[in-house]
This record gives structure tokens, sequence and C-alpha cells, in this order.
């Protein structure tokens, strides 16, 4: 696989886009941005832990609806998430019905409510690197797991969060703008 992808306006992005259209606009307008805001990290985080195990343009195209029934990641009101809910969510074909990674983002919203706010935000910026690495000059350059995301899992796991596994986090950091990860020649780097 070549590192770059010419899209239909010529611009070179990062080859994982491929051809997709939703994945050009994410990869050009989110994809290594910084993101900042308990409520939108709770929100990428829970994302995240729904893609472990699968494609992210499946979870792209599902986010609309992810938003609509976990009531835009507000960690308050997916708190109170109970069995209803759940049971709700799992004949819900609008979204990915696996009742671990549902009851781990209602928990993990539970951690994040019983939180002082900014703190998410703070504790999850705070294991972006401090000093920029050299740009990746090919995909094979970009590490799926890093010291960082590393520490930043250790850290929410022992907070009791779940599906928060180092290369979950790592996707986030990437997809929060923690680290930038474009590839040399892509457009946005």
């Amino acid at each position: 696989m070549t590192s770059l992808t010419a899209g239909p306006d010529d611009r070179h992005r990062c080859a994982w886009v491929g051809d997709d259209a939703e994945y050009r606009r994410y990869h050009d307008e989110e994809w290594g941005t910084p993101l900042h805001g308990d409520r939108a990290l709770f929100e990428k985080m829970s994302l995240e832990g729904f893609q472990a195990g699968l494609s992210w343009i499946t979870i792209l195209r599902k986010r609309p609806r992810f938003r609509e029934v976990f009531a835009g990641f507000d960690p308050g009101v997916v708190a109170a998430f109970g069995d209803a809910e759940i049971e709700n969510l799992m004949t819900d074909a609008g979204i990915i019905r696996n009742r671990s990674k549902i009851e781990a983002t209602i928990g993990n919203a539970r951690r994040v409510h019983e939180m002082a706010e900014g703190e998410l935000d703070a504790l999850m910026w705070s294991f972006a690197p401090a000093a920029s690495r050299p740009r990746p000059s090919s995909l094979a350059d970009v590490p799926a797991v890093t010291p960082e995301s590393a520490a930043m899992s250790k850290e929410l796991r022992r907070r009791g969060f779940r599906f928060v596994g180092p290369t979950t986090m790592y996707a986030l950091m990437q997809s929060a703008g923690m680290v930038d990860d474009h590839v040399e020649g892509c457009w946005r780097a």
C-alpha cells in the first residue's frame, strides 16, 4: 500500500482514506485536529471503543445514530441509563449491538460524570507527547501503540474505564489531535 492517495480534488491524502467521500471529509476536517471538552472526548472514547475489531468507516457511518441514542454523549444522561435503555440499544440496528461495548460506554459515562468539569479533558491531554516527533514518511512508520497511549490506557483502567486499551487510546490520540500522524506529502501535514 502506498502512503498517499490523490482525491478527486487532486489533493494528496493519507492512503487510509481511499476513495470514500466520508473518509475524505473526516480526514480533512477532523482527524488530527485538536479536540477538547469532556463531552467531545467522551464521545471519541466511546466511538473508539465501539470500533475495536471493526473498521472506522463503519463507526463513522453510524455516528449520527450513536449520537442520537446516546443523548449526544452527554455523560450525565448516559450515566443514568439502566437495563431498559441497554435492551433498547441492543435492538437498534443503527449502532453496533455489542452488549459489552454498550455497558462499557454507560459505565465510562458514570466515571466521567463523577469527575470535575474539565477533568477528563485535562487527564487525557496530560498524556499527549510533550515533544513532537518526526512526521511519518509512510504509513509503516505510524505506530499502533506508544508509551503515552499505554500510560493513558493504564490510568483510565485504574479509574474503572473499559474498552480503553493502548491501541484504542492511540487511535483516540490520533483522531483527537494529541499526535499528528498525517504522513509526509499529505496536504494536512
